[in-house]
């Protein structure tokens, strides 16, 4: 599976973005999806995940409230709206997939994009 994240850019705090990962497999509603971001020197931290029938979403504390997770299996694509963006935001974002879990750990999922960095400025 190969995963290609977009979206990302420079927005001013208080302000918004979505991001968007598109996958190659055919299959990609199989698979359940995942937001991970690492900021410069930070480990890669959970943002959000949504199940592969679409019904199911969790979210790491920091995008709780703020960010939502959508996806369009006619599409092969996950979104990551994100609000009331902090300058904490601030990082690369990658999608990540998997068919088993959906875990807040990313040495659990399987496969990754190239990630997009969202730059939010004060």
């Amino acid at each position: 599976v190969q995963l290609q994240a977009s979206g990302g850019g420079l927005v001013q705090a208080g302000g918004s973005l979505r991001l968007s990962c598109v996958a190659s497999a055919r299959t990609f509603s199989t698979f359940n999806m995942g937001w991970f971001r690492q900021a410069p020197g930070k480990e890669r931290e959970f943002v959000g995940a949504i199940f592969w029938s679409g019904g199911s979403t969790r979210y790491g504390d920091s995008a709780k409230g703020r960010f939502t997770i959508s996806r369009d299996n006619a599409k092969n694509t996950v979104y990551l709206q994100m609000d009331s963006l902090e300058p904490a935001d601030t990082a690369v974002y990658y999608c990540a997939a998997d068919r088993l879990h959906w875990s807040t750990r990313s040495a659990d999922w399987d496969y990754w994009g190239r990630g997009t960095l969202v730059t939010v400025s004060s």
